[in-house]
């Protein structure tokens, strides 16, 4: 900032050499014309203004480079801060900041990459475009005064001018452009919206729905630029001749000083103040291309720094760790509404123990996966509280609560990167022995070693459950004594399905596991089952006890037989 600065201050004296330099040049010209002159004089006048202004356009050309490359490295490397500082914030967010409509993927980055760019691209303005022009009229200006007050005035008359009508500019436009953010962070989600769903797009041949909606949104962005365009237009038009106005004073003011014999006051003083009043003027015409960056990135920028400053989004963290979790919880009278206003559970009260398998069944919408959400702190009850082997949840540290819980869900995300890394992230500091042996535990070895680059081939070629596999390999690898599994058999083949059951059932040995599935062989295993519907415990007991009982439990429990065809099956077996 330092070197950029100086180099602003150094190029803002060098653009006023050509105006000094003219002045010189017309009063040694025009002594001149009319005398018995000599050549010699004549080309030692036209060599020394050669020599200067060739020097001198040799040295900006270096001042200017320097200017520029510091500027542009000042840029990206604030560029670089604020990415990495705004990801590194998301990442404390509680799971009902990203639950929200308006942060939707798309949008949330949309709303990042374009505050970025616009700030760093004010960063950049000011520096390289703004500060120079500024300084180098502010220089011009005192030059003009010292040469001669009046026109000095006349000079700086024009400039409030220029800037009211400047503001008015960035008035009309505000709105117009908080409308474009809005319409581009909603472009940006429709895009990856499409991209997302584009198979079941093409399978319903709504490619022409779809279209239609961007088109829509497409028409909208048009309209506003257009508007946009208009307003600038017609502004521009009054500021330049604004500024042709005050030229033609500033030559008119120095013409009648030159003839009625001003001192001081000389013929080259015309072009001394027409070149200097347009280095005054210069900032001012480009400031409405600065001002349109500037107002993006206001705009741009509240997005930005709601996520940079939202304090209230970062998860709570509390500080307690203990020695052991033994895992025995125990909800007390849970509510809990999502952020859209979806109440998903009504005074829950379960008892989980530790040690024991408890399954979760229910319809969908039932609330389960809701009670593991709470159970991983990745939301908080609106009501009640949950305690972790007698201590409520929220005075754990979320860290080492979530380091002692392994967690494999239906569709488990699979990261850009290679297998192995891919199950690394149950434990980054696992050996490859170690992640050979996790890999063999879900069953997923023998395919691995079957691919051309092993465990260095991408995740991202292997199947849907080969990927649900490596999720699985990822909590093997972790060993955590708490273990939540939500349909984690929901993708797998049969055989692959009675593979993993064999590797879960022996994984949940003195564990404390919570499972939600809808398969009779993973629900039977339990030794306590809460059946839940509409977001309240319906049932609760040992699986025969519930079962007998009749109800909800009972009534999903044979509807999974049916659905299996277990009769015909068993008889095929049989016979």
């Amino acid at each position: 900032m330092f070197i950029t600065l100086t180099l602003t201050l150094v190029g803002s004296v060098m653009q006023q050499v050509n105006a000094i330099v003219l002045d010189w040049t017309v009063d040694s010209i025009n002594g001149l014309i009319g005398t018995d002159f000599l050549w010699q004089a004549a080309v030692r006048i036209l060599t020394i203004i050669s020599a200067i202004l060739l020097g001198k356009e040799l040295l900006s050309a270096l001042i200017t480079f320097a200017q520029h490359y510091f500027g542009e490295r000042m840029r990206i490397f604030v560029s670089k801060d604020m990415s990495q500082s705004v990801i590194e914030k998301v990442l404390t967010f509680r799971m009902a900041y990203f639950s929200r409509d308006e942060n939707a993927t798309g949008k949330v980055q949309a709303r990042i990459d374009q505050g970025v760019s616009s700030l760093s691209r004010t960063v950049q303005n000011f520096f390289i475009d703004l500060l120079p022009l500024f300084t180098s009229a502010f220089l011009a200006l005192i030059l003009m005064f010292a040469a001669n007050v009046y026109v000095g005035l006349v000079a700086l008359g024009i400039v409030p001018v220029y800037f009211w009508i400047t503001m008015r500019q960035a008035k009309r436009l505000k709105g117009w452009r908080k409308e474009m953010r809005t319409y581009r962070e909603s472009k940006s989600q429709g895009i990856k919206n499409i991209i997302d769903s584009i198979n079941v797009i093409k399978s319903f041949n709504r490619e022409g729905i779809e279209a239609d909606k961007q088109l829509d949104l497409q028409n909208k962005v048009t309209e506003n630029q257009m508007k946009t365009r208009r307003v600038s237009f017609y502004f521009d038009g009054i500021k330049s001749f604004v500024r042709q106005v005050g030229t033609v004073l500033v030559i008119i003011l120095t013409a009648y000083l030159v003839l009625t014999g001003y001192p001081g006051m000389t013929i080259g003083k015309i072009m001394y103040h027409v070149m200097l009043f347009s280095n005054v003027i210069a900032p001012i015409t480009q400031l409405q291309r600065i001002f349109d960056d500037v107002n993006d990135a206001l705009i741009y920028a509240e997005g930005f720094f709601d996520i940079l400053q939202g304090d209230e989004e970062v998860e709570s963290c509390g500080n307690y760790r203990p020695e052991k979790i033994h895992g025995r919880f125990e909800l007390k009278d849970v509510d809990f509404t999502y952020p859209n206003g979806n109440q998903a559970l009504f005074g829950v009260n379960m008892v989980i123990e530790p040690g024991k398998i408890t399954a979760l069944v229910g319809l969908s919408g039932a609330g389960k996966s809701t009670v593991v959400n709470l159970l991983d702190k990745f939301y908080e009850p609106g009501s009640g509280s949950i305690t972790l082997d007698g201590v409520d949840l929220k005075e754990y540290d979320t860290h080492y609560l979530r380091d002692n819980i392994g967690l494999v869900l239906q569709k488990n995300h699979i990261f850009d990167g290679t297998i192995e890394e891919n199950i690394l992230y149950g434990n980054p500091n696992a050996t490859h022995e170690q992640v050979v042996e996790a890999a063999k535990q879900s069953y997923i070895y023998d395919q691995i070693m079957a691919l051309p680059l092993q465990f260095q081939n991408k995740a991202s070629d292997l199947s849907g459950g080969q990927q649900q596999r490596i999720a699985i390999a990822r909590m093997f690898l972790k060993n955590p004594p708490i273990i939540f599994l939500d349909e984690p058999t929901a993708s797998l083949d049969a055989i692959a399905t009675e593979q993993i059951k064999n590797s879960i059932d022996a994984i949940k040995k003195d564990r404390t596991v919570i499972i939600i599935s809808h398969s009779i062989s993973q629900i039977i295993d339990s030794e306590m089952v809460y059946a839940l519907q509409k977001g309240r415990v319906e049932q609760s007991g040992n699986p025969d006890e519930i079962y007998r009982k009749g109800g909800i439990y009972k009534e999903i429990v044979d509807a999974s037989a049916r659905s299996l065809n277990i009769q015909k099956i068993a008889d095929t077996i049989n016979g």
